[in-house]
C-alpha cells in the first residue's frame, strides 16, 4: 500500500474534521485524548456523543482486543477510545491520521496515554509515568517521510520540547495533589507485534529508556510537527521481557486494573486545562 503523500493527509484530516463537526455542530474540543489499551472506559461518559472509527472519513476500524475504536466528544475534550498501530498493516500517515484531525478539530493541546513494557528495573506494574523523551531505535515511528506540506509543519521539527515541560508539570502537580504517584521517564518505541527480546530490553536500558510500547511515538510527531503542545503517561502493565511468557489479554487486564488511578488524574488534568468546563 503506498503511503499518501502529505497534501493527502492535510485534505483527509479537514475532511474527517468538518465530518465531526457536521455530526455534532456544537462540538469545540480544546483537548484531546488518546486512551490506550484498557483504559477505554474512560470514553464511556453520559450525554456525550460517540462516533465510531470506520464512520470518520480516513479512519479505520479499531483491530487490537482493548481498543474500542470510538471518537467521544464530551464539552471542550475529543477522545479517542482506541488507537491504531503500524503492526495492523497500515501506514504510518494511516496511523497519524486521527491525531491530525483532532489538531484540525481544534485541539491543540494532546494527552496521549498507552499501556507499556518496564524496561527500568524499579518500575512494576500499576505504575504511570509522565513521558519527558521518546526513543525510536530502529527508526520505524516517523509519519512524516516523504514530500513536506507546509500546511501540516515545517519539513524539519524540533522535537526537542516535543512532550511539552509545562504541561508535564501540570500532571505533577495534579498528582501530587490527588496522592497518586509517578515518575517521569523515557518511552522507547517497539513498532511490534513482537513482544521485546531480553537482549532487546538490555539495549534499551542501556540506552536510557525506562518504558518500551508499541505506540504514541508517531502521533507525538505528528502532532508537534502540527505545533500540537503533547502530554504522554504510560501505564506500566508487565516488565518487558520477563520470565514469564507475555499475554495482551493481560496486558489489557494489567492497564484496566490501574485504570482507576490513571482516569482520576486525566479528569484532574482535564479539570485544569478547562476542558470540562
Amino acid at each position: 500500500m503506498m503511503q499518501p503523500s502529505p497534501f493527502d493527509a492535510f485534505t483527509r484530516a479537514h475532511e474527517a474534521a468538518a465530518y465531526v463537526r457536521g455530526r455534532v455542530p456544537a462540538a469545540a474540543p480544546r483537548v484531546g485524548v488518546v486512551l490506550g489499551s484498557g483504559l477505554g472506559a474512560f470514553a464511556e461518559r453520559q450525554g456525550a456523543t460517540s462516533i465510531p472509527f470506520g464512520e470518520i472519513p480516513g479512519f479505520f476500524a479499531a483491530t487490537v482486543h482493548g481498543h474500542a475504536g470510538r471518537l467521544v466528544l464530551d464539552r471542550g475534550a475529543a477522545l479517542l477510545a482506541g488507537r491504531l498501530h503500524l503492526y495492523e498493516g497500515i501506514t504510518p500517515a494511516e496511523v497519524v491520521h486521527p491525531i491530525r484531525m483532532l489538531v484540525a478539530l481544534g485541539c491543540r493541546t494532546l494527552i496521549l496515554t498507552n499501556a507499556c513494557g518496564a524496561v527500568a528495573s524499579d518500575l512494576g506494574a500499576g505504575d504511570l509515568v509522565v513521558l519527558a523523551d521518546h526513543l525510536d531505535p530502529g527508526g520505524g515511528g516517523d509519519p512524516l517521510r516523504g514530500e513536506n506540506d507546509e500546511r501540516l509543519g515545517p519539513r524539519f521539527p524540533d522535537l526537542r520540547d516535543a512532550w511539552d515541560p509545562g504541561l508535564r508539570d501540570l500532571a505533577r502537580q495534579e498528582a501530587a495533589r490527588l496522592g497518586i504517584a509517578v515518575r517521569e521517564g523515557v518511552y522507547a518505541f517497539n513498532p511490534g507485534p513482537s513482544y521485546e527480546t531480553p537482549a532487546a530490553v538490555r539495549a534499551l536500558r542501556t540506552l536510557g529508556a525506562d518504558v518500551v510500547g508499541m505506540s504514541t511515538v508517531p502521533e507525538v510527531i505528528a502532532a508537534a510537527h502540527m505545533g500540537a503542545r503533547v502530554l504522554g503517561i504510560s501505564c506500566v502493565t508487565n516488565a518487558a521481557a520477563s520470565t514469564e511468557p507475555l499475554r495482551h489479554d493481560e496486558v489489557v487486564a494489567a492497564a484496566a486494573a490501574a485504570a482507576p488511578r490513571l482516569t482520576s488524574l486525566l479528569d484532574a488534568i482535564l479539570a485544569a486545562l478547562g476542558a470540562w468546563s
